[in-house]
């Protein structure tokens, strides 16, 4: 399987991460001109796990990003579908596990936060998805999301939906080891909800105290929030 539909059957999803898996790093900082890496350092921040924490970075790839998040001290398991990803990212020295967004392995609450760095949109249900990794962060936990958004500028907007699946598939052809899997990636990116959209879907599946935060113009965005936490027992 070379490329995946927007139907975005997990197989199909996995089998083409598993394609790319080789060059997928280098390839995401030539396609974004090395802003991938500015992304994650201020998702980092906005995350801002710390040592004695837990953290779940789900869809996490290779695990450049767990890595990142992990360098405060906190504990981050990088958890992939995809099972090429995660043994490209071998080397890095964070825990990793074969996930699926739907069924997560782990208990209920068993993380103080949970992040998604560019994966939410290949997820075949994006709601179910947000309930099944708000039951196991903590109550009060934190979720924090990095994804491609819309860009708040018109000029932008304009120039980025025009260009981007012309520019993504050329770059994919020169710096990915899997060309055609590009052509489907830069499909999700125009087709993916905007801003208040995918808050709306995150407020739904339970989340609260959701905000987002613009980069580069609303190209990508930030989406923070907060599992509720419980309400004390009441008593007669």
């Amino acid at each position: 399987m070379s490329r995946a539909s927007l139907d975005k059957d997990p197989h199909e999803v996995a089998a083409m991460f598993d394609g790319v898996s080789a060059g997928y790093d280098r390839a995401n900082s030539v396609m974004t001109f090395g802003f991938d890496r500015r992304w994650r350092t201020t998702t980092s921040r906005v995350l801002d796990a710390r040592r004695g924490e837990r953290v779940l970075d789900l869809a996490a790839g290779t695990g450049v990003s767990t890595a990142e998040y992990a360098r405060n001290g906190a504990w981050c398991l990088a958890a992939d579908f995809s099972l090429g990803m995660l043994r490209s990212g071998k080397h890095r020295r964070v825990p990793m596990v074969a996930a699926d967004a739907l069924h997560l392995p782990f208990a209920d609450e068993s993380f103080d936060a949970a992040t998604i760095t560019f994966g939410i949109r290949n997820f075949v249900d994006t709601k179910a998805a947000l309930e099944e990794i708000a039951r196991v962060v903590k109550p009060g936990g934190r979720l924090v999301i990095c994804e491609v958004s819309t860009p708040t500028f018109p000029p932008i907007r304009f120039l980025y939906r025009r260009f981007i699946l012309w520019i993504m598939t050329l770059l994919g052809r020169f710096a990915s080891s899997n060309p055609e899997a590009y052509t489907y990636l830069a499909e999700s990116m125009l087709a993916w909800h905007d801003q208040r959209s995918l808050a709306q879907i995150i407020a739904n599946a339970g989340w609260t105290k959701v905000e987002w935060l613009n980069l580069t113009f609303g190209v990508v965005a930030i989406h923070r929030a907060q599992k509720p936490t419980r309400r004390p027992d009441h008593h007669p």
